[in-house]
């Protein structure tokens, strides 16, 4: 005899349901979440990735990332995070960074560790708006007008500065050299982004300046002409012979 329907149909909706709910999230192999310091950490710390890992907290606070084999961050990579105030991409094979990497953290962002990488150049679009204390040593970077304009963006670590030293990838008279000594003795962004504006800029104070030379010698000119006049002595009026009405005699007058 079967079972009546009233019976099987708690049966069936258990078995049905349980094929579509979701089991609980497992980080990747390598990583796990933790409290430092009350704060929500996601560490993946040599976990060999290639690829930033999907359903990271979106509470996490710190997210390390170092020691992978990353090699390039996307286009809003960790627009999900939005508390996120520390990430360490360090120590990876970063060589392009989207000009949106970052994009969703201006309001959060404190702390960002590049150190360690491939890159050589990377877009300032990607640091607009974010204000924060970066990590850039031990990359081969280029060391050309992008890299000058991105450190007018952000703020170096402590200690860090002397690490940016250009690669391979540079001007031969650069190679070798810190970054930041170059960049105080010449402007590398002369031409091109950033560069033509400020040329532009340059001209324009190099005309106004003429035209104020001009102006100045000009009225210098004038006062020394006028100061001229004023020392040479005047004529004297001729006197004029003239008869006195009353009188027939001549007199003078001035």
């Amino acid at each position: 005899m079967l079972p009546p329907v009233a019976q099987l149909l708690p049966l069936l909706l258990v078995i049905g349901i349980g094929d579509t709910v979701p089991g609980p999230w497992i980080p990747p192999r390598g990583c796990y979440v933790a409290e430092e310091a009350g704060d929500r950490t996601f560490r993946c710390s040599q976990a060999g990735l290639s690829a930033v890992p999907t359903g990271i907290p979106n509470d996490t606070r710190k997210l390390y990332l170092d020691a992978n084999q990353l090699a390039s961050v996307p286009a809003g990579a960790f627009q999900h995070l939005p508390v996120l105030e520390e990430l360490d991409l360090s120590h990876n094979a970063l060589a392009h960074l989207s000009g949106a990497a970052f994009q969703g953290l201006a309001g959060t962002l404190r702390h960002l560790d590049l150190s360690a990488n491939q890159l050589a150049s990377v877009p300032v679009e990607a640091f607009v708006g974010l204000q924060i204390q970066v990590n850039l040593s031990a990359n081969p970077w280029h060391c050309d007008c992008a890299l000058q304009e991105v450190l007018r963006q952000v703020r170096l670590a402590p200690g860090t500065g002397s690490g940016i030293v250009c690669g391979p990838g540079a001007r031969p008279d650069f190679v070798g050299q810190e970054f930041l000594l170059l960049a105080r003795e010449e402007e590398l962004c002369g031409t091109g982004q950033g560069g033509a504006q400020r040329s532009t800029d340059v001209a324009l104070l190099v005309t106004m300046g003429g035209w104020l030379t001009l102006v100045v010698t000009y009225l210098v000119h004038y006062v020394w002409q006028n100061r001229d006049e004023t020392r040479r002595p005047r004529k004297q009026a001729p006197m004029l012979p003239v008869r006195s009405e009353d009188s027939s005699t001549l007199s003078t007058v001035v």
